[in-house]
């Protein structure tokens, strides 16, 4: 008995191993479909910090132990390379898509509340999904934060809506309003979790979760999309995601 339980303890780190190894390669498959090039700016990355090690390594006449860590920082600057474009693929995967800002919201974890499902939705054409407004909903330390899509006018028409109906349940909490596109006083669908997360924190942990609950009490979605029509259809690729 004591000889399976030693070996089940010695095989848990090589599993782990193997399951760390599996999930990079996973990441470096999904990646390479989107972004070609990946493969060589991870060589180059590695090429340079090896290098540049080795050459300190010559200068100081410690080629054998700069070389060891410039393998090391080597394989650790492509990994950063490939979390980084991998990233940018999946961004560029569901970019343009409807569903695309509920996406990016979902991929904030630590500390926020997120759905990827719309709370308010503005459909001009029934039927026409790509021509939706829609706004999604985050919560966390700097209050509520309301991301529109879609047409200008329809989207700042539904922010003002909801961020009326916020106020209205949690007075005096911040609500801050963005647009997600490429225009102007609109942010990146890339940039948009970071921008998220960059806000200033101005409520507690426990103000949090009192305003979670007078959402949750508002209900969903008030505008309901056209029959068979899935507004979260865009997917953020989470193996894609997992570098961060």
């Amino acid at each position: 008995m004591a000889r399976n339980k030693d070996g089940d303890a010695s095989s848990a780190p090589q599993e782990k191993k193997q399951g760390r190894l599996s999930q990079i390669r996973d990441v470096y498959r999904v990646s390479k479909q989107a972004d070609p090039v990946i493969g060589w700016y991870m060589l180059l990355s590695f090429l340079v910090v090896f290098g540049v090690l080795l050459v300190v390594g010559f200068i100081v006449k410690l080629p054998w132990i700069f070389g060891i860590f410039g393998v090391l920082f080597g394989i650790l600057a492509a990994t950063i390379i490939m979390s980084r474009r991998a990233e940018r693929a999946a961004y560029s995967q569901i970019e343009g898509q409807a569903g695309a800002a509920g996406a990016a919201l979902t991929s904030i974890r630590r500390g926020w509340y997120t759905d990827r499902e719309p709370v308010a939705a503005d459909v001009a054409r029934p039927g026409d999904i790509n021509s939706a407004a829609m706004v999604y909903r985050a919560l966390g330390r700097p209050g509520v934060v309301l991301v529109g899509e879609g047409p200008t006018a329809r989207v700042q028409k539904l922010l003002a809506t909801e961020k009326k109906r916020v106020e209205r349940v949690a007075p005096g909490v911040p609500v801050t309003t963005l647009r997600v596109g490429s225009g102007e006083n609109e942010v990146p669908l890339p940039k948009l979790a970071s921008k998220v997360q960059r806000l200033k924190p101005q409520i507690t942990k426990d103000e949090m979760a009192l305003v979670n609950k007078r959402l949750k009490a508002l209900g969903g979605l008030r505008a309901p999309l056209p029959p068979g029509v899935d507004p979260m259809r865009a997917r953020m690729d989470r193996k894609a995601l997992r570098g961060k």
